[in-house]
């Protein structure tokens, strides 16, 4: 047996339970020793029953002294049995369990173990673990492994399979160079894995979360890096021009560009001109300006005889994007062919969009997911760009920079990452940093309120209505929900519908629409064909509508600040002064801080800082990274000293070896090899 071979070969495990512990992504005895323990149980000392205290988890020592009797209660069994001690007692209650009566011998002294509840006026132990003292001694300050589990999968059923895993002496080769493993301390691979599922003590836990913590970061950075080096590799076959072109066209903007967005086009050309391929992310916050940059990257291809490709997370932004271009491309007197490519195109449109593909050589391609269909035949594409990053997977991106020769690929996202993040995200790309906000642009006034401000709030959204503008609302659910108190988009627009008078057209988008009637209604809201937009968090990829100038976000306490960074950021986006209420009726104390602080600053990657400190990565490894692998044992805000430390191993074992050609590295060159396509199946 290997770390390879299949699950079914570990005694115990057949077929049925084979097929739960897939469930949980356990395929073979290296998963399930991969598979970390989510925390420990560490039995106290065990306590006499006048010792005891309401409310504990303890361990309480007891002789029984009654006979333990069943009572039926409706359809339930129910055992009882009282232990006594200095005039105090503990009730022990089981339900369900009637075979209990007959484990439970008068006379025996028996540890028994379990929250302790008053009830009645009596401490009552409920569905208590019951040892022997000789069973309890054995386990006593031993930490017992708890993991995460799924329906008819016990935690008893999951240790005891670890446990026959870890029976082969010697599963796994240490791929960790000797060298880095003494420098850092760390322990044996093989000991590590060992001691992660039961430990001896706190010692031993603490060394080998430490080398798995490393291994993590290490590995992740490595194999992003790794397939960084693979990119650089490729040659670049295009042949740029060095003239002012650009120099030309931003001369003739009616604003100045940042100094930030001048160094990252200044980045992207280096890049086009440089031996090899771009692979290149423009991080840059809500309203930075990041449009701008693409179209003067594309421009610049066009101006060099290439085709260039911009793939947009909707319809609605891809067509904004080309009319924006074609407007732009009037403003500069440019004669550059703009094609259209989205999904809900007629067959003809498409046909048409095709030809123009073979046809102009120069074109300045825009649109969605079908810029990847197999029918999308490109003659000349020599840069591709996927805006909204985070909306798009790593083998989607791969995909699509396949459809030219090695075309360079930049990457736009409007997330704010803090740079801890951005290592492990981002760690195949070479980053540049839009981090200016336009000097035209006017910040977002910000208010923290509850319900009671409501009446307010329509007030002075009407007031901006007849102003000409706009305003969304944001509300948590689609529709009612049994599970969750909070506002719903359904029940909150007929609310609106009664509040404002008739004229104003009240519109509702969400998640669960079609994608042909989300356009339609996002169409409709740029066209102020809708004043008021009741929404989910749908609105939140970038979508241009510069004509809105409230947003009023419902339940404000259930996103995270980065998603509340980016609702806003839908607003302020035209000349007119704009205004973000946060409604939230948690007066929590750390609730109440969390959104004061986001009233206190417009910076994004101020935002996102603070909200990983408060609250963890969450997002940045959820169902928007498709494709990245989640941290199974690493925390980001506590582990940021062993981040650095592998990141600054990776680095340099790659400029010594960057394809990890060398004999000594086969071990680790394989692991990286395994965690990529481990990722790329993910996606």
């Amino acid at each position: 047996m290997d770390r390879n071979s299949p699950l079914r070969e570990i005694k115990g495990v057949g077929a049925k339970t084979e097929e739960l512990f897939h469930k949980i992504g356990v395929y073979t005895v290296g998963d399930i020793l991969l598979h970390y323990p989510r925390t420990y149980i560490q039995y106290p000392q065990a306590k006499h029953v006048d010792e005891v205290l309401d409310g504990e988890q303890a361990a309480v020592l007891g002789r029984i002294t009654r006979t333990p009797v069943v009572r039926k209660l409706r359809t339930m069994q129910i055992t009882v049995t009282t232990i006594s001690e200095m005039g105090a007692s503990l009730e022990l209650v089981w339900y369900r369990m009637p075979y209990m009566k007959n484990n439970l011998k008068v006379g025996s002294t028996y540890i028994f173990y379990g929250k302790v509840n008053k009830k009645n006026g009596r401490l009552v132990m409920e569905q208590a673990a019951m040892f022997t003292e000789e069973q309890y001694a054995s386990m006593e300050q031993v930490f017992l492994p708890v993991y995460t589990l799924t329906n008819g999968l016990s935690n008893n059923l999951v240790t005891k399979t670890v446990r026959a895993a870890l029976g082969d002496e010697r599963l796994f080769m240490d791929y960790l160079p000797h060298a880095i493993r003494e420098k850092y301390g760390l322990c044996e691979y093989n000991y590590a894995i060992r001691q992660i599922h039961f430990p001896e003590d706190m010692e031993t836990l603490i060394t080998a979360r430490r080398r798995l913590v490393f291994d993590e970061f290490f590995l992740f950075i490595l194999s992003m890096q790794y397939q960084k080096e693979k990119h650089v590799k490729e040659k670049n076959e295009f042949v740029f021009a060095e003239d002012d072109f650009t120099d030309e066209l931003i001369e003739q903007l009616p604003y100045e560009l940042t100094n930030a967005q001048k160094k990252a086009l200044a980045d992207v050309k280096r890049d086009m001109r440089s031996e090899t391929v771009m692979q290149r992310l423009i991080q840059g916050d809500v309203g930075s300006g990041k449009t701008i940059v693409a179209f003067l990257a594309m421009a610049d291809t066009a101006h060099n005889g290439y085709q260039s490709a911009i793939m947009a997370p909707t319809e609605v932004l891809a067509r904004q994007h080309y009319e924006s271009y074609q407007s732009m491309c009037e403003q500069f007197g440019l004669h550059i062919p703009i094609v259209l490519l989205t999904g809900s195109m007629t067959a003809k449109q498409k046909r048409r969009a095709y030809e123009a593909l073979e046809v102009y050589s120069n074109a300045m391609i825009i649109g969605t997911h079908a810029l990847i269909q197999e029918k999308a035949i490109y003659q000349n594409l020599a840069l591709v760009i996927t805006d909204e990053q985070h909306r798009f997977g790593v083998r989607q991106r791969e995909t699509f920079a396949g459809k030219g020769t090695e075309p360079h690929v930049l990457v736009m996202s409007a997330t704010p990452i803090p740079r801890t993040l951005a290592i492990i995200i981002y760690g195949d790309l070479d980053i540049s940093v839009i981090d200016e906000v336009p000097a035209k642009r006017l910040p977002i006034k910000n208010c923290v309120v509850d319900r009671r401000y409501r009446p307010k709030a329509y007030a002075f959204i009407e007031h901006e209505i007849r102003e000409g503008h706009q305003a969304y609302v944001i509300c948590p659910l689609v529709e009612e929900s049994e599970n969750m108190e909070a506002e719903n988009v359904t029940d909150y627009a007929k609310r609106l519908r009664e509040e404002l008078p008739e004229d104003i057209v009240i519109g509702v988008l969400h998640g669960q629409m079609k994608a042909e009637q989300k356009n339609k209604i996002m169409d409709q809201f740029v066209k102020n064909e809708i004043q008021v937009l009741v929404s989910t968090t749908v609105v939140e990829v970038g979508v241009n509508v510069p004509n809105a100038t409230v947003m009023v976000i419902e339940n404000a306490e259930r996103y995270g600040l980065s998603a509340l960074h980016q609702l806003r950021g839908r607003v302020g986006r035209g000349a007119a002064e704009s205004w973000c209420f946060l409604v939230s009726d948690n007066a929590s104390e750390s609730v109440q801080k969390r959104l004061k602080f986001l009233c206190s600053t417009s910076d994004g990657f101020a935002v996102a800082q603070y909200d990983l400190e408060t609250r963890g990565p969450g997002d940045f490894f959820g169902s928007r990274q498709h494709g990245l692998p989640t941290l199974q044992i690493a925390d980001l805000m506590n582990d940021t000293r062993t981040l650095h430390a592998a990141q600054s191993e990776a680095v340099a074992l790659l400029a010594e070896d960057p394809l990890l050609e060398r004999p000594e590295h086969a071990l680790l060159a394989r692991q990286v090899e395994q965690m990529f396509d481990k990722a790329g199946a993910m996606n």
